[in-house]
């Protein structure tokens, strides 16, 4: 499976503005910002989709939405 942008980012293959990074996440601002602040805040574990998600990634999604706060 070929890596996606975000995995591209976080190995620093694509630039990006980073505005927070952590062991379990990056947080980096939108090249095409929607609102005044555009922060996507992404977990470095590949979880393709929520709807995916498992158990075992419930740390890592709690860990977002805090890193997100």
């Amino acid at each position: 499976m070929p890596k996606t942008i975000f995995q591209k980012i976080i190995d620093r293959e694509i630039p990006a503005k980073i505005v927070h990074e952590d062991e379990h996440c990056i947080a980096f601002h939108d090249v095409q910002p929607e609102a005044p602040v555009h922060v996507l805040v992404v977990p470095k574990k590949l979880i393709a989709r929520v709807g995916e998600a498992t158990t075992q990634d419930e740390a890592t999604l709690g860990h977002l939405l805090l890193t997100a706060g």
